[in-house]
């Protein structure tokens, strides 16, 4: 699993720099190309990710290895929105077609990115892959409809309010402030809702889910951490 984590984000690291070469555009144009490679590592190792939760020690495994894939996503990522919640600020600002293209492209990745995982996966590589291929929908929401809504309002609020306040830090500090504060929401929640707080890593990650039950799950998953988001800019 780490090997196949790490490959993803190596190739996308290919896949970023032959963007950056080739689209020799202003940054607005190429931000949707390299914000939907990036949208397709955060959710496609997070997929993998998702399927160590049972290592032991639990949980502080899945909490280090939740930690060290942050750090490495805020390393090699750094300038790309891989959050459609980041690209609402574009929105606001005026830039509407810069904006819902990016989502737009965030959506797309994180669907290949779990079409891309279930084809690994069929190959067997490991156990754990095969089991995660029979599985449905994974019921991340394990509280009330409610409570699952305000924690993802909460986290998200938390999170887009400590991006805005740490954007003087240095980068080196930066990356892993924002790791540490992902790994204490994980712990926090990850048990209730699993702490996604991303519309496109919460459809690559339980796209069934939202098949079966869609008005609850695009309630807790998109219009919550949506509406943190708006919810901080006033207040920052």
């Amino acid at each position: 699993s780490l090997l196949l984590m790490s490959g993803i984000a190596l190739a996308v690291g290919l896949g970023r720099g032959w963007t950056r070469r080739r689209l020799r555009s202003p940054p607005r144009l190429r931000s949707p190309p390299l914000g939907s490679l990036g949208t397709f590592q955060v959710c496609a190792c997070t997929g993998e990710l998702s399927l160590l939760g049972g290592v032991e020690p639990r949980p502080h495994a899945a909490l280090s290895l939740t930690y060290g894939c942050t750090v490495l996503h805020g390393l090699s990522l750094a300038g790309s929105t891989c959050n459609p919640c980041g690209s609402l600020r574009a929105l606001r600002a005026g830039g509407t077609r810069a904006g819902a293209a990016g989502i737009a492209a965030q959506f797309a990745a994180a669907g290949l990115a779990r079409l891309f995982m279930r084809l690994v996966w069929s190959l067997g590589l490991a156990e754990a892959h095969l089991a995660a291929l029979s599985q449905g929908c994974g019921r991340p929401m394990q509280t009330t409809l409610v409570q699952a809504f305000c924690i993802e309002l909460l986290f998200s609020v938390v999170f887009q309010l400590t991006v805005l306040r740490v954007e003087s830090i240095s980068p080196k500090y930066r990356v892993h402030l924002l790791a540490l504060l992902i790994t204490m929401l994980v712990y926090a929640g990850g048990n209730l809702t699993g702490a996604v707080f991303n519309p496109a890593l919460a459809f690559s990650l339980h796209a069934t889910c939202f098949y079966e039950n869609f008005l609850s799950y695009s309630l807790v998953y998109w219009v919550a951490p949506c509406l943190g988001k708006f919810l901080t800019l006033p207040v920052f």
